[in-house]
């Protein structure tokens, strides 16, 4: 397992050589979007119009983080993930359609995420739940703010972030998956414990 250190945009070759159980740092540009931004994005896309950002070669992380205004600019108070199933079924298109090259969040993804990420190139990347002071720290500057109208957990931020990390890759660009291999592995072990205990 590898350590990596990727500036954003990042490159289909570079995102190519990440492999699972690797860990990543984030620099350069990062766009926090959950839900609603997800379906937004994908619904302007499909009415072939344009978004207010380009998302080509960018970082996206599943995240409403928490902010407050100072002076003219925003600072983040926290950014913890929220938990990524919930954008699982339009991520392979959201990834397709814009060229993201890494998605960050919580909790896995699914095989449909994962074989987009196999077929165009990017990465699924896990951050610690419960870490969203650390991930508020790398976030340098508030870029931009998108799309208020969704409301605040759902709104588009651009970051500025510098390290941002330490995030373990948990599906790659060969389309493995750490999350389902992890829970194949448990399936394996409680089959033989039960077996041994004569269950």
């Amino acid at each position: 397992m590898a350590t990596h250190s990727l500036r954003t945009p990042i490159s289909e070759s570079d995102a190519r050589k990440l492999r699972i159980g690797d860990t990543l740092f984030i620099s350069g540009v990062m766009f926090a979007a959950r839900d609603q931004a997800h379906r937004r994005a994908v619904e302007v896309a499909r009415r072939g119009d344009s978004l207010p950002f380009s998302l080509k070669g960018m970082v996206v992380y599943h995240c409403g983080p928490i902010a407050r205004k100072k002076d003219d600019d925003w600072e983040i108070v926290a950014a913890g993930p929220t938990t990524s199933a919930r954008m699982d079924s339009i991520e392979g298109e959201f990834v397709e359609t814009f060229g993201v090259r890494v998605v960050v969040g919580k909790g896995g993804m699914g095989t449909k995420t994962a074989d987009a990420m196999r077929r165009f190139g990017a990465a699924y990347c896990d951050f610690t739940g419960g870490a969203a002071v650390l991930a508020a720290k790398s976030v340098k500057k508030v870029r931009g703010v998108e799309w208020r109208d969704l409301g605040p957990a759902e709104t588009v931020w651009i970051l500025e972030v510098e390290n941002f990390g330490p995030l373990t890759v948990a599906i790659d660009s060969l389309g493995q998956n750490l999350h389902s291999q992890i829970s194949a592995r448990v399936e394996e072990n409680r089959s033989n414990i039960y077996r041994m205990l004569e269950i």
